[in-house]
C-alpha cells in the first residue's frame, strides 16, 4: 500500500521546475502594419456626343424633269412638203406659189370676172386668172361642179363660191382636182391647196418651205 501512493506535492514542485528551466520560444506579437485607405477614383457621368450629320437623307422623290428627244427623220411612203410649195394648173399651165393649209377641206384659187353661163343646156363658169410671172389674164371656162358655201367669222352674208375641176400638180403628183374660185387679192398666195389633195398624197413640214424644185414654165414662148 505505501509503494503505490506518491505524493502529490512532488509532481506538483516537479511539474513547477520544469516550467522554469524550459526556455521560452514564443515571439511576442507585432503590431499589423497601418494599411493606407485607397481611395478610389469617382468616375464622371459622360454624355454620349450627339450624332454628327454625315449626309442628309431625303425622303420625298424628285421628280425627274423628261430628256428632250432628239427630232428623229421621218419615215414615211408619202412625199414630204412645206407651208409653201410650187404648183401648176391646168388648163392654162400656170404655175403658181402656193399656200398649204391642213386647215382647209377644198382648194381655192383666186379669180376674177366670174359669171355663170349656160353651153348647150349645161351650166359652165367663165373666169379669168391672172398670170403671176406677166400679170395677163388667162381667160378660161370650166363646167360647173358644185356651188359651196364658206361662212364668214365676222358679221355678213356668207361667202357663195362655184367650184370647178382642174388639174393640179405639186412635184410628181398631179390630180384633177375640186377648186372653189374666190376673191384672194388680199392674200399672199393666189392658189391655196386644201385637204382634198393633200390627203393621202402628201406629208405637211410647216417649218419648210419650197422643199420641191420650181417647175418650168410649159407655155409655148415663155
Amino acid at each position: 500500500m505505501n509503494a503505490i501512493k506518491i505524493p502529490i506535492f512532488v509532481f506538483f514542485v516537479v511539474a513547477i521546475a520544469g516550467c522554469q528551466t524550459t526556455p521560452s520560444t514564443i515571439t511576442p506579437p507585432q503590431d499589423c502594419p497601418i494599411v493606407e485607405a485607397v481611395s478610389c477614383p469617382v468616375c464622371e457621368v459622360q454624355e454620349c456626343p450627339k450624332p454628327v450629320v454625315v449626309e442628309k437623307i431625303i425622303s420625298s422623290c424628285e421628280t425627274t424633269p423628261p430628256t428632250a428627244c432628239e427630232s428623229a427623220p421621218i419615215e414615211t411612203k408619202y412625199q414630204i412638203i412645206g407651208e409653201t410649195e410650187w404648183a401648176i394648173i391646168e388648163p392654162g399651165d400656170l404655175v403658181f406659189e402656193t399656200r398649204i393649209d391642213t386647215g382647209a377641206e377644198t382648194s381655192s384659187i383666186h379669180a376674177e370676172d366670174i359669171q355663170l353661163i349656160e353651153k348647150d343646156g349645161k351650166r359652165w363658169v367663165r373666169f379669168n386668172l391672172s398670170d403671176p410671172k406677166t400679170g395677163v389674164k388667162i381667160p378660161l371656162e370650166r363646167r360647173l361642179h358644185r356651188r359651196i358655201v364658206i361662212k364668214k367669222k365676222t358679221k355678213g352674208e356668207n361667202d357663195r363660191r362655184f367650184v370647178v375641176r382642174m388639174w393640179v400638180t405639186i412635184g410628181n403628183t398631179r390630180t384633177w382636182l375640186d377648186v372653189s374660185l374666190s376673191d384672194r387679192k388680199d392674200f399672199d398666195y393666189p392658189l391655196l391647196i386644201g385637204r382634198n389633195m393633200l390627203m393621202d398624197n402628201f406629208v405637211v413640214d410647216v417649218s419648210r418651205h419650197h422643199t420641191l424644185p420650181k417647175p418650168a414654165d410649159q407655155r409655148a414662148g415663155q
